[in-house]
């Protein structure tokens, strides 16, 4: 149970609340880079933390992202002319570039300075792995972008997806954090066993999940967010470990099964009762398999297909996520929705655009959950009161998430250290291939 002050605290996030500062002192993942796939394409609408916004790719392949409307008569740049370097108003002409400077004005006199007076605003940009970041703060005080090991490997390692869910961010991030619905929510079909395991591996691990429905939580917290562990019991004398990271501002990581794809989430506001869902699946070491590629697009794991031109999911509430009420009878599937993001967007959206967090009942189970709120809220506070936000060295997010077992009495911090950190062996690898994608990227843009 939260205090009505406090659910507004955390779940509110425009320009002049508390959480949306602390968020405007991070890089956000603004859009996937395909998204504005060549020079001069049309330009996207994007709403991030409350302010409606456009990105566009200039015809040097530069990304600029600024206010919707122009700030001559307030109309839509949407329809706007991308070219020659610029946006340009089909109202009155007016011509702005990604820095948000006015650089023509044709419906003033030539002799007129005034343009050199109009400035709209924007917000920098940089591209990386495959991902469009803003920086939506104080300019003097922009980090370096976050070493998640996800926007550091090959395209060719990773696949990543975005939707809307229609509920407030901190309800998704909640859904990451808690590894007891694994149990429920996504048993049977459509949730574990998605990507193909060994028989064996499979049946392990839904063993310890469907067995012991009752995991018990540690979380502690680190310099970059929490690390959540949660405990069920697997054979005699050990522990089922499901090891989940939460990352400030907004980043989850999915505890992995053996050699498939790992997981995260990037769970960005777009408002105070939407979000952008982000879903990346990646293998640090390899390409993505055909077989793996498949599985994803399928929406039976973590993404979701779109209705096309739209990151609006085929499966929503206003077709009850598609539940197939004959598959939950048969027992095949706990829920009778396909898709374990489908699944997780059922139980979320449905709690309410804002859920109202001074109903509920909370259990031992909740226990990420309650670390987690007063996490976010400290820091929030903290602000305010001019202490530095955590986690804004980009070092801090090379961290991994993992599943495993170890005897029992021995700390899954310790037990899991090895495969928890990136090693310096890992990250300078990753840097160098990033280096490479980079540049690959800054060809394509300039062609």
């Amino acid at each position: 149970m939260l205090s009505k002050e406090n659910n507004e605290t955390l779940t509110r996030t425009g320009p002049d609340t508390p959480m949306g500062k602390l968020f405007r002192r991070y890089w956000i993942p603004a859009m996937i880079s395909t998204e504005l796939p060549k020079p001069n394409c049309t330009p996207v609408r994007t709403k991030l933390l409350g302010e409606e916004l456009l990105a566009f790719r200039d015809s040097e392949g530069k990304v600029g992202l600024i206010d919707e409307f122009c700030p001559h008569r307030k109309v839509s740049l949407y329809f706007a002319r991308n070219e020659e370097c610029g946006i340009r108003c089909v109202y009155h002409g007016w011509k702005f570039d990604v820095n948000g400077d006015c650089v023509d004005m044709p419906s003033e006199p030539p002799s007129s300075n005034f343009k050199h007076k109009v400035k709209i605003k924007s917000y920098p940009c940089r591209e990386r792995g495959g991902v469009i970041w803003t920086y939506m703060g104080p300019e003097e005080l922009m980090p370096e972008l976050p070493e998640l090991e996800w926007n550091l490997v090959p395209d060719s390692h990773r696949y990543m997806t975005r939707k809307i869910q229609y509920n407030n961010y901190f309800q998704a991030i909640e859904g990451g954090l808690d590894s007891s619905h694994i149990s429920f929510l996504h048993r049977g079909a459509g949730g574990q066993g998605f990507m193909g395991l060994k028989k064996k591996a499979e049946s392990q691990v839904a063993n310890y999940l469907t067995q012991d429905t009752a995991p018990k939580f540690e979380v502690e917290k680190m310099d970059y967010g929490m690390l959540v562990g949660a405990n069920r019991h697997a054979e005699k004398g050990s522990l089922y470990w499901r090891i989940t990271q939460f990352l400030m501002p907004w980043y989850t990581m999915i505890p992995p099964y053996e050699d498939t794809p790992r997981g995260a989430h990037a769970w960005v506001p777009m408002d105070d009762e939407n979000v952008y869902t982000w879903n990346i699946n990646w293998n640090p070491a390899r390409p993505l398999t055909d077989h793996e590629m498949k599985v994803l697009k399928s929406g039976r794991g973590i993404h979701m297909e779109l209705i096309p031109g739209t990151l609006r999911a085929k499966q929503n509430k206003e077709n009850d996520y598609l539940i197939d009420r004959e598959l939950q009878a048969s027992g095949q599937s706990f829920t009778g929705i396909h898709g374990i993001q489908a699944q997780d967007s059922a139980v979320q959206e449905t709690q309410g655009r804002i859920a109202d967090r001074t109903q509920e009942r909370l259990g031992s189970s909740d226990a990420a959950i309650i670390a987690a709120r007063r996490m976010m809220l400290k820091a929030a506070h903290d602000l305010e009161e001019g202490k530095t936000p955590p986690a804004l060295s980009p070092e801090t997010h090379r961290v991994r998430s993992a599943s495993v077992v170890l005897p029992e009495g021995v700390p899954f911090q310790i037990g899991a250290k090895e495969v928890l950190a990136l090693t310096e062996e890992d990250y300078v690898r990753e840097a160098e291939l990033d280096k490479e994608t980079v540049q690959t990227d800054s060809m394509q843009n300039a062609k």
